[in-house]
């Protein structure tokens, strides 16, 4: 889920940690922290009845609310009262939370942090949060172990529990394939790139060759370099806490994907999540996007009802994870104790599962995926296809890398604004990697 924030640089070792991406459809709240949570005493976090009021501070559409389980928290926990304050995007959120962490104040019961911030989080805001490792209901072997590791400091403090995260695929319109001479059954579209970037560039000029004159291959070529480099072995930092990904082929085989698909016209070269990339959606102007499994309900959203049945789901050439957050209760909550319990219980594989069913978030917590709502989970917008099935397969296989502190620094630059050069401004690949390099440079010495 995307996010542009910002803090101070560290040079502390980077944890172990999975592929990220930088999500862009996730957007952000910190004004949990000075909500009206309706109390009498706004010190004590009790409401005036004397109930116990849980402030929650978002950013983005997280769906807890929407699903339910709030209500049903509540239920289960009589004289507890869960409010929520979202902020839209995490790039206004973020730097909110760090500001509020420095000053010990403003901060919400709950706090969720967007997973490519929370490398930063642990290695230099890991004392302002509660160790939520040993609360009660919590079992580190209902997560993944990566996913596990990023809301954990290296000497062991877990600050934060996982919540969703984005499993890879590739969603493509069946329309624009059978136009082009493509199949379009999911399963032999997956063979189509299965296992390699580049045979999915090669479906691509096919498909530029013979597909519709007005419809491009891709949605953009940041996109399609988030998507490359979350399926990588590495990226940006070396496991001595180095930065390394002037050198690293990982980085560069992604950019080369991307700056690839632009040179040769594949991308609608439309920024993401930018109102003429829901346009182009809507009117079906690309034929393939890469889907992490929140971006389902986005394409639904977009798509409108005219696209309903066009688009499928088929695997993407690698597994790899684009998205996902967590949850963590600062030490200055006004309800520490009742905050860990609700976290603990909100972040369990069964409400994982009731999340994904009602939302389309995916889990983070394997051990869900054998219930009926993950493992039984097709979509009927995506001609039923088989969702849990696929995604839960890609999840199983993703790839652990290692993140550092200003991944998310380090990816905007080059995936996003360095990307897009070739594909807005004819910019040559090597021009664009130095210029996408300085920038970098220039970022990390601030």
């Amino acid at each position: 889920m995307a996010t542009n924030g910002t803090a101070r640089r560290t040079t502390r070792r980077p944890t172990r940690l999975a592929a990220i991406g930088v999500s862009a459809l996730v957007t952000g709240s910190l004004l949990a922290g000075c909500a009206d949570d309706g109390s009498s005493d706004s010190d004590s976090g009790r409401a005036s009845d004397g109930d116990i009021t849980l402030n929650v501070g978002l950013f983005g559409t997280f769906g807890f609310q929407e699903a339910g389980l709030y209500e049903e928290y509540e239920k289960l926990n009589p004289g507890v009262r869960i409010e929520q304050s979202v902020v839209e995007r995490n790039e206004n959120y973020y730097p909110q939370l760090l500001t509020r962490l420095a000053s010990n104040s403003g901060l919400a019961d709950v706090q969720a942090v967007e997973v490519a911030n929370i490398a930063e989080v642990t290695a230099t805001q890991a004392d302002k949060f509660v160790d939520l490792g040993g609360q009660e209901g919590v079992n580190q072997d209902d997560w993944f172990d990566w996913k596990w590791q990023q809301g954990t400091t290296a000497d062991g403090k877990t600050i934060a529990l996982g919540t969703d995260i984005g499993p890879m695929a590739i969603c493509y319109r069946k329309d624009h394939f059978e136009a082009a001479g493509l199949p379009t059954e999911r399963a032999e579209v997956s063979k189509l790139w299965a296992g390699d970037w580049e045979k999915y560039l090669e479906t691509g000029e096919a498909f530029m060759a013979d597909g519709p004159d007005d419809v491009a291959w891709v949605d953009s070529a940041s996109g399609l370099y988030s998507a490359a480099i979350s399926s990588s072995e590495s990226r940006y930092y070396d496991e001595d806490g180095e930065v390394i990904y002037k050198d690293n082929p990982d980085v560069r085989a992604a950019w080369d994907i991307a700056t690839a698909a632009a040179e040769a016209g594949m991308t609608d070269r439309h920024e993401q999540f930018t109102p003429p990339w829901d346009k182009a959606m809507n009117n079906g102007t690309f034929a393939t996007l890469s889907c992490p499994a929140w971006m389902l309900g986005y394409i639904q959203d977009k798509g409108g009802d005219k696209s309903a049945d066009l688009w499928d789901v088929a695997d993407a050439p690698r597994p790899g994870n684009w998205g996902g957050s967590f949850l963590g209760v600062p030490e200055t909550a006004k309800n520490k104790e009742e905050a860990a319990k609700f976290v603990a219980w909100l972040t369990a594989p069964e409400q994982q599962a009731k999340l994904f069913e009602e939302r389309g978030s995916f889990p983070s917590a394997p051990a869900s995926y054998e219930t009926p709502a993950v493992a039984d989970a097709t979509h009927d917008y995506f001609g039923d296809a088989p969702i849990g099935e696929i995604f839960a397969r890609a999840a199983q296989d993703i790839p652990t890398q290692i993140i550092g502190p200003k991944d998310q620094i380090i990816a905007e630059n080059i995936g996003r604004s360095g990307v897009r050069q070739v594909e807005q401004k004819g910019l040559s690949p090597e021009d664009a990697w130095q210029e996408a390099v300085k920038a970098v440079d220039n970022a990390l010495d601030e």
